[in-house]
């Protein structure tokens, strides 16, 4: 019987199972959102979320208690520096989990976990943003077209002509 059982195991032991679950929450600090199994990701929010609330409260206590549960510093900098600014309003709900239907191999449910503040086409300024991604030159860099104004354009135009002249001339004899 499962009385009082309030995590999913995982089929895990529990060092493993909190390992994998730092990893995990790791990786949602740094890329703000990543593809997993709907199991996995209820179990990460669970995880995640009181770290994230330590988050918004930064102080050196705050800042060791949080590398104790994560062991990246990496995440943690990101952490403090990014993710706290944002989320420092929002009373709760830090995560959003999207379901993506089921993964070919073995058919388990897959499904996106996502820090809810950064997902940009959900808050409406994705397109604002894609349009000023649109809108930047780019930095390809490519040979300059020649123009008039050029040493090189201003000859190739000069001869053109002239040739134009020549084959008119032997047309008209």
């Amino acid at each position: 019987m499962r009385h009082q059982k309030k995590h999913n195991a995982l089929g895990r032991t529990s060092t493993h199972r909190k390992a994998m679950l730092a990893n995990m929450s790791n990786s949602l600090i740094l890329h703000k959102r990543i593809n997993t199994t709907v199991a996995k990701a209820k179990e990460l929010r669970t995880f995640v979320e009181p770290v994230l609330t330590i988050a918004k409260d930064d102080t050196t206590h705050s800042r060791r208690t949080a590398f104790a549960i994560l062991s990246d510093k990496e995440a943690v900098k990101e952490l403090f520096r990014v993710v706290a600014p944002k989320i420092a309003t929002r009373p709760g709900g830090y995560t959003r989990i999207l379901k993506t239907g089921s993964r070919p191999g073995d058919n388990s449910n897959m499904c996106f976990i996502e820090l809810v503040d950064f997902n940009e086409l959900m808050l409406g300024t994705g397109e604002a943003k894609a349009a000023e991604e649109k809108a930047k030159p780019t930095t390809r860099r490519s040979r300059k077209k020649k123009t008039d104004g050029d040493a090189e354009g201003a000859a190739t135009t000069e001869k053109a002509p002239k040739a134009k002249k020549k084959k008119e001339d032997k047309a008209g004899e």
